[in-house]
């Protein structure tokens, strides 16, 4: 028989994975290494040191099915894409600004959303023109 104490634990800790099954997850995920992107990046709590314009708000979005790694035995085990698809997401974003003619995205965010069958997630960015020096000395 179970104590009274682990019984409130594990009540809890049920508690808080139905919630999080159930709930709509926002978090920002930062990707840790430094792939050479053909832009430079900027997540949303960083700025390029370099003055800027901005050219185009820009986004990537989709679902894509579970994996089986991600759901077993009718329990939610991992939720959002893998660093591997992230990365894959910035670089389709990038490419894109590239092709606008920007040199840097800032403000670039990532979230994503579990439900039963899929995640869903979104990839947004600010493509930017870099302010040339001579323009910054005219002023």
């Amino acid at each position: 028989m179970m104590s009274y104490k682990k019984q409130i634990t594990r009540f809890l800790s049920l508690l808080v994975v139905f919630v999080g099954v159930t709930s709509c997850f926002r978090p920002v995920a930062y990707l840790q290494n430094k792939p050479n992107y053909p832009v430079d990046v900027f997540y949303e709590n960083q700025r390029p040191e370099r003055p800027f314009d901005p050219l185009q708000d820009l986004e990537i979005k989709g679902e894509v099915p579970l994996m089986r790694r991600q759901w077993d035995n009718g329990r939610m085990l991992s939720r959002g894409n893998d660093a591997q698809q992230k990365e894959l997401m910035l670089a389709r974003l990038t490419i894109q600004a590239k092709k606008l003619g920007a040199d840097a995205l800032v403000a670039v965010r990532y979230t994503y959303y579990t439900s039963m069958t899929d995640n869903g997630y979104v990839m947004t960015g600010l493509a930017v023109k870099y302010k040339h020096e001579y323009e910054n000395s005219a002023k």
